[in-house]
């Protein structure tokens, strides 16, 4: 063969090759659009009808594959997931993963569309065959977008809220075994504190002080509810602070009269600046003071605290959409009597949330819901902090944390403080789980007798309360049934036929579905 002839075969085989792949080329630029849309709903498909099957096969192969994974994992893995999203790291590994997957599927869409469109096409043809790969494109990037800062806002809430226990200190933090949590646990007590810190007030104020007491089998919740007044906070017989206060935390050089300054609702503030270190090494030295006052004063071993602020408390609120509750009476919005620790001048509420049931209430209208207390009692705002609680753990559901996690992620930034390490935030969120489908209670601690003031309560008569509440029982008894709703057409309004609220025994389980029925019965006094 001459040299002139094997130069002629070599430059033919070039084009039976780009005469293969044209064989495979829509004949319509319609056509083209509809198999570029295939593509991308079924990665690979494009490219093996383009004449690429290997590569095509290969990236079939795969897409198939990671969505049997992804079933698999989700529906018998739960736990790797949860702990999946509670790790800094792996939850970086997965943004990655997830940026990767956007780019390589955009590029199969881009690729499938030049082997699929005609040799051959009209201006017209081309621009509409490019506009549409631009809007998939688009459609693939924006989801991708998403998901990716999703992922990074999980990222950022467990890294600024959760510590690991090698990156805190706590002087009352249980050891655990981080692998089975509440092994030895058949009860986990979580201190929860509202902090108030607002414009106008000094320091820091914990007007809501609540144990919720969770038995970590069944997600039963009982609730117990502390008054912001109470004197004489005991302190447990090995505690440093038990040596300075041994007849709990007040002034007896001061008499027997109200002392705000040695109010509950004090003690985060003033300890730490009268004893400061005395607890040893700490990041929240006030938390630290009331889960061993709180704890001694209820007979129990309170394991974490989770402290919200105020202002973020607020916003995550509004970023879940508002809540929905039953107001009994006028709960008063602002207002302030001019007399205790960070109290301002004596003003009246600039307003009033009216009674009615369910209503809708935005961030602003929620957070003086559970705070107004102007004209009320100290139990009404317990009982409507607890109801509020209930409300938001009720409002949650996978659709909001879908299409707002960014905003509650970001909320929860500047909501929570917690000693509650990173290494059992699986084993919490499980728990989280159970909690939201199980039953939540509320303790009555017999204000009348146990404390009609807040200057000497009867600790010991509330830890039997409390124990009484919390032990098992061998037969558990149906709570009273909730309010009903009766609706009737009245000038395309509805209304709810008004019911008394249940009668309950002081120290007795209320569930919070009765306690926060609608009955507008009561003052709020």
């Amino acid at each position: 063969m001459s040299r002139s002839t094997r130069a002629a075969g070599r430059r033919s085989a070039p084009r039976a090759t780009r005469s293969r792949h044209r064989t495979h080329r829509a004949r319509t630029a319609s056509k083209a659009i509809g198999l570029t849309l295939l593509s991308a709903l079924v990665p690979g498909s494009g490219l093996m009808m383009g004449g690429r099957k290997k590569l095509g096969a290969f990236v079939l192969t795969i897409s198939i594959g990671l969505l049997v994974l992804g079933a698999y994992v989700g529906l018998t893995r739960r736990d790797s997931i949860l702990s999946f999203a509670v790790s800094p790291r792996q939850l970086l590994i997965a943004t990655a993963a997830v940026v990767g997957l956007g780019i390589c599927w955009i590029w199969v869409v881009v690729a499938s569309h030049k082997l699929l469109r005609p040799v051959s096409m009209t201006y017209t043809g081309r621009l509409a065959g490019s506009l549409f790969v631009g809007l998939l494109c688009f459609g693939i990037a924006v989801p991708t977008t998403v998901a990716a800062q999703t992922v990074m806002a999980q990222r950022d809430l467990v890294g600024s809220v959760f510590q690991s226990e090698g990156d805190s200190k706590s002087a009352t933090r249980p050891k655990v075994d981080k692998k089975d949590p509440w092994a030895k646990t058949p009860r986990l007590n979580l201190l929860l504190l509202g902090a108030d810190d607002g414009v106008g007030r000094e320091g820091t104020r914990t007007d809501t002080v609540i144990v919720a007491s969770i038995d970590t089998k069944t997600g039963d919740t009982s609730l117990i509810s502390l008054s912001r007044n109470w004197m004489r906070m005991p302190f447990p017989a090995d505690s440093p602070l038990h040596e300075v206060y041994p007849d709990g935390f007040w002034d007896p050089d001061l008499g027997n009269v109200e002392q705000p300054e040695f109010y509950l609702d004090a003690m985060y503030e003033n300890v730490p600046k009268l004893h400061p270190g005395i607890l040893g090494e700490t990041d929240n030295e006030g938390a630290d003071v009331l889960k061993l006052a709180v704890g001694e004063a209820l007979g129990l071993d309170i394991d974490y605290y989770m402290q919200v602020n105020l202002a973020g408390f607020r916003q995550i609120i509004d970023a879940v959409g508002g809540i929905t509750v039953n107001v009994n009476y006028k709960v008063p919005i602002g207002g302030d009597y001019g007399a205790g620790p960070g109290s301002n001048s004596h003003k009246k509420p600039s307003g009033y949330i009216e009674p009615g049931p369910d209503q809708k209430l935005d961030g602003y209208h929620a957070l003086w819901f559970a705070r107004g207390r102007y004209g009320l009692s100290d139990p009404s705002r317990q009982e409507r902090q607890r109801c509020t609680i209930h409300a938001l753990v009720n409002s949650v559901n996978p659709a909001t944390l879908v299409t707002k996690y960014q905003q509650i992620a970001s909320a929860g930034k500047q909501l929570l403080r917690t000693d509650i390490p990173q290494e059992i935030l699986p084993a919490f969120i499980e728990l989280g789980l159970k909690v939201k489908n199980a039953n939540v209670s509320n303790v009555d601690l017999d204000k009348s007798k146990n404390f009609p003031t807040g200057k000497n309560p009867d600790y010991e008569a509330m830890q039997a309360l409390v124990q009484k509440a919390i032990s098992p029982k061998a037969k558990p008894t149906a709570s009273a049934p909730s309010a009903t709703t009766t609706k009737k057409p009245t000038s395309g309004a509805t209304t709810r036929k008004p019911s008394s609220k249940p009668t309950v025994t002081p120290g007795a389980a209320e569930n919070l579905n009765d306690a926060c029925a609608y009955h507008p019965t009561g003052s709020g006094n």
